[in-house]
């Protein structure tokens, strides 16, 4: 895994350099505000200087289910990357967020000028994303796993932490 705290610094320095300078700008988001909807269009991201965001999934006839909270230095967004450039969660501020907001085109269109900087920045993504999904396993074993004290069916518990393995 990158040793890098958060995308800017996993990337080469006349990358980060044009990328900045065509393709971000930096943005103030209040409390409540809805940075991004699951289902909408994805195409743009952030990198989060101060504040929080809470992911968030819909459930039909409920209210939404938190997923995850992200805090400085975390990439907000990774759905732009992968078609169909469709949100999978919703995303919230649930404090004054500072952040560098990144037009996803722009982007897209800088990595393939310049493979080193594609690179740099695919690997920094697919890190966070493994790195996101580990957590997910940790959190559903604790919340179903054998020693959970959710005991509802052996056997299924056992598949369920085998699928993770394999991921």
């Amino acid at each position: 895994m990158s040793t890098a705290k958060n995308l800017l610094d996993a990337l080469p320095p006349e990358g980060r350099a044009r990328l900045l300078d065509q393709a971000a700008r930096v943005v103030s988001l209040p409390v409540g505000t809805r940075i991004f909807e699951e289902g909408r269009k994805a195409d743009h991201f952030w990198i989060i200087r101060s504040g929080q965001v809470e992911l968030d999934l819909h459930v039909p006839g409920r209210r939404a289910v938190v997923i995850e909270t992200l805090g400085r230095d975390e990439l907000l967004g990774w759905s732009w990357l992968f078609p169909p450039r469709i949100w999978h969660l919703g995303a919230a501020a649930i404090y004054p967020v500072e952040a560098v907001e990144f037009d996803a085109a722009a982007v897209c269109a800088l990595c393939d000028e310049d493979a080193e900087l594609g690179r740099a920045l695919y690997r920094y993504v697919a890190e966070t994303v493994a790195a996101r999904l580990r957590g997910t396993r940790t959190r559903l074993l604790a919340l179903y796993g054998p020693q959970s004290g959710n005991r509802a069916d052996t056997a299924h518990e056992t598949d369920i932490g085998q699928d993770f393995v394999d991921i």
